[in-house]
């Protein structure tokens, strides 16, 4: 046997361990929990929890944890051991059934979004079956959920599993409708594909935007930055070489296919893909990917960093979201088939896609708006923030034959009139990528490229399943009722073509005349988080998250106010980080330059009277009008956080952050990068961009 797969899950509580340990009553009961969501006896929980006890202590584990995912975009855990006291000061190692499957950690301090007061501490953690336990750091890891004393959703992971269960019983209605008896659960898949950048941790630790921020709020351009493209795919350096391996190993402990690495575009910049997995499982699978990128970068002397943009000038990093839809049987619903039966549900499934994004386009673009996010959609290889579908020209010229009642002659040569007996073979991956596009088909997949590199792809991901539930679920309503099931079939997708091709486009994502085009077809541009937001609080948003019980009313005003708030707080603390990085280091290391340069001059002139000082001159003329011009607009940018105080709402105050502060910001950053390029580098207080893309 392979070291793979000696090692593959082997700290993880998966269904190999379950049968080994589990009484086969017990493992039946647990299995029907998870694959059919049936409720588990508290008599089962308890045998479970002390097989699941059993197997961690025999791995080292002395703590367990229920795991959860709050809003603060990452993990949260509280560790209790599985000592109780056993009298006469001995101990026993216990674990019962209801601290499996529920547990109370103090929830006062979570993002709520106004939903309870501070000083209501009470919250709720329950087992997630359906994403297995593992072992970390000596503890046994629960993957839960996470509620509010009252009941409301406090977590990512609720939400993610109420919309693929949605999904599952609207697609299982379409699937019986095409005679399919046989299907028991539809899930939906995903194979992120995480973007990151190594820096080497000793000259991290002298950046203080970093360490703060996550980025540089300073930067000049390098001499060298990527127009060579001689990174891309190039040759892993050792370093680098030696994380990967041994981040390798402890995902595939935890059960994570790592399958992908390589280098990225920018330098500095690479890749870890994953093999697809259940939606659910991808999502927890990807917060503890995050989180041993940056621990495992720190003992190799790295740093790991997940902003979306930390540098200027050259690429962010994303998270390619690989969204599809199987079955339990692992048939892939967004496969063209082998008949013209199965390429009607096919064609069924993807309009309904393409209906979703369409007419939830704002959504979709609310899912990935952070002020991270903000530098990255756009530029550099990135995708814009308007949303589009890209298919293919293959795939659009079929979509466009059924439109118009015409002979589809690509290939095929026959009619596509609308009976679903005349749909032909539909081609397979006959067209290239399109990495300009934010949501492309490729193959039997969609690939939502605008999601953000630390972003959860939990948001996402539920906003996707929910929208085409919505559609499918409006497609079985009709088809339920229908005299003539292939006729009203070929109609719905004739007119749902008709209707929606304006999200449909094959070309470059980046251009000023698709912005234009774009803005001619009605699609939306939300160049920006404090723009898309308010959207997610939209009475057809509204309508559609609360027709299928994802989220009510409530809990989608108060998650707009988190993502609002956290947006308002990041803007702030890099303002503020700017304006101590110039007031403590940069304006200070300029003058002791411009006072050398002075200084060098005098020397000069008492030596050699006639001597040419026009270098010290030019210096100190320019670096004092850009010391002034810096000291007076970081003057300003203190006044704009003051004034900011006196906004009438966290929304209000989102804008003028964006508008003001930000704005303000980017006008500093140009005179801090000018005065970079003309300090002595003895002088300048920290690490360049030269240094930090091109050291490891």
């Amino acid at each position: 046997m392979s070291y793979i797969s000696d090692i593959f899950g082997s700290m993880v509580f998966n269904d190999d361990v379950m049968k080994e340990r589990l009484p086969q009553v017990t493992y039946r009961a647990l299995k029907q929990t998870i694959q059919e969501g049936k409720s588990l006896d508290l008599n089962v929980a308890h045998v479970v929890a002390n097989a699941m006890k059993d197997w961690a202590i025999e791995k080292g584990a002395t703590h367990f944890t229920h795991w959860f995912q709050p809003m603060t975009g990452i993990t949260a855990e509280k560790h209790d051991s599985f000592v109780s006291s056993a009298g006469d000061g001995k101990i026993i190692m216990e674990f019962s059934g209801k601290e499996l499957i529920k547990g109370e950690p103090d929830a006062s301090s979570f993002p709520s979004g106004g939903l309870r007061s501070t000083f209501e501490a009470r919250g709720y953690t329950a087992w997630d079956p359906t994403s297995y336990a593992f072992i970390k750091d000596s503890a046994l890891y629960i993957p839960t959920a996470f509620c509010s004393y009252g009941g409301e959703v406090l977590d990512k992971k609720t939400p993610l599993l109420r919309s693929m269960e949605v999904l599952n019983q609207q697609a299982l209605r379409i699937l019986r409708l095409f005679g399919d008896k046989e299907t028991k659960r539809i899930t939906t898949t995903m194979g992120p594909e995480q973007e990151y950048f190594l820096i080497d941790k000793e000259l991290y630790d002298r950046r203080k935007d970093l360490i703060y921020t996550g980025r540089t709020l300073f930067g000049a351009k390098p001499p060298k930055g990527q127009e060579l493209e001689d990174h891309y795919f190039g040759v892993i350096k050792p370093r680098v070489q030696e994380f990967m391996k041994e981040l390798n190993t402890e995902l595939w402990k935890l059960g994570i296919p790592a399958k992908t690495e390589h280098n990225e575009v920018a330098p500095a910049q690479h890749e870890l893909a994953v093999v697809f997995s259940n939606t659910n499982v991808a999502s927890d699978h990807n917060q503890l990917t995050m989180e041993l990128l940056k621990r495992i970068a720190l003992k190799h002397g790295l740093v790991c960093l997940l902003h979306e943009k930390p540098f200027a000038g050259i690429n962010g990093s994303g998270k390619h979201n690989n969204w599809s839809l199987s079955t339990n049987e692992g048939i892939n619903l967004l496969e063209p088939g082998n008949s013209p039966r199965e390429n009607a549900r096919f064609l069924l499934f993807l309009v309904a896609v393409i209906k979703a994004v369409d007419e939830y386009q704002d959504m979709l673009k609310v899912s990935v708006s952070t002020a991270g996010n903000d530098h990255r959609l756009g530029g550099n290889e990135a995708p814009p923030a308007i949303m589009s579908v890209f298919l293919g020209d293959e795939l659009t010229y079929v979509l466009e034959s059924i439109e118009g009642d015409v002979a589809y002659d690509k290939e095929y040569k026959r009619e596509m009139t609308i009976g679903v007996d005349a749909i032909p073979a539909i081609p397979k991956d006959t067209t290239d990528r399109n990495r300009t596009s934010p949501f492309a088909f490729t193959g039997n997949k969609f690939e939502f490229r605008m999601v953000g590199s630390k972003l959860s792809i939990a948001g996402p991901n539920m906003v996707l399943n929910t929208i085409v539930a919505e559609e499918l679920s409006w497609f079985a309503d009709i088809l339920e009722k229908a005299e003539n099931f292939n006729e009203t079939l070929g109609c719905i997708i004739k007119d749902t073509v008709k209707n929606h091709k304006r999200i449909i486009f094959n070309g470059n994502n980046y251009s000023d005349e698709w912005v234009r085009e774009a803005e001619r077809r009605g699609l939306l541009n939300l160049k920006s988080t404090p723009e898309a937001l308010p959207y997610f609080a939209s009475d057809k948003n509204i309508r559609v998250f609360e027709k299928f019980g994802v989220f009510s009313e409530k809990e989608i005003h108060s998650r707009m106010d988190i993502l609002t708030e956290d947006y308002c707080k990041v803007i702030n603390i890099e303002a503020l980080t700017m304006t101590e990085m110039i007031k403590k280091d940069i304006l200070p290391a300029v003058s002791s330059y411009i006072s050398e340069l002075c200084e060098t001059a005098a020397s000069k002139k008492s030596f050699l009277p006639d001597a040419n000082c026009e270098v010290e001159k030019a210096l100190v003329t320019k670096l004092s009008l850009l010391s002034a011009s810096l000291y007076r607009d970081m003057e300003t940018l203190d006044n704009l956080l003051i004034e900011v105080r006196n906004c009438a709402n966290v929304n209000e105050a989102a804008l003028f952050y964006r508008n003001s502060v930000f704005s303000k910001m980017q006008e500093v950053r140009v005179m801090v990068d000018e005065l970079e390029v003309n300090t002595a580098a003895k002088y300048w207080p920290y690490p360049t961009y030269g240094e930090l893309l091109f050291s490891v």
